[in-house]
């Protein structure tokens, strides 16, 4: 099966149903997990909602990242699986391919909130279409639906 997974992880409510996902996987196989979050550099991130990042808010934002990312380690480990953490720089995409193509990862997880708002699902763009697009490895997004 899969010998190394890596799960974009960012501790929210898709990111935590995507790590149960890759906990089911991981049985299967017992292949390596990592779960990898990305800190957009200061010029990639910014919008009308969320406001502009600076060297500051990113430098918070890694922290907040580092401890999501800790957690999600401690739950892997115990559960018995084999399990690291990875905080990586830069554009969101770009990162996650280019660490997956790096590692040999063979399956690339990510978390995806279906929204309802028209105008939000157009802000935000799709990132999952665009990871499938440029991924090195099988892509598998798990979905959690608003209400």
């Amino acid at each position: 099966m899969y010998k190394h997974i890596i799960l974009a992880y960012d501790g929210s409510a898709s990111g935590q149903k995507a790590l149960l996902e890759i906990r089911e996987l991981a049985h299967w196989g017992q292949p390596q997990l990592t779960l990898v979050a990305v800190v957009p550099t200061p010029l990639d991130v910014g919008s009308m909602e969320m406001g502009y990042y600076t060297s500051t808010n990113t430098a918070a934002m890694e922290q907040q990242l580092t401890a999501q990312l800790n957690e999600g380690v401690a739950t892997l480990k115990a559960m018995g699986f084999a399990a690291q953490g990875a905080v990586l720089k830069g554009e969101v995409i770009k990162a996650l391919t280019s660490h997956a193509e790096q590692v040999s990862a063979d399956l690339l997880v990510v978390g995806h909130k279906h929204e309802k708002n028209l105008l939000r699902r157009w802000w935000s763009g799709s990132t999952a279409k665009s990871l499938v697009e440029e991924s090195p490895c099988n892509v598998l997004i798990v979905v959690e639906r608003s209400d």
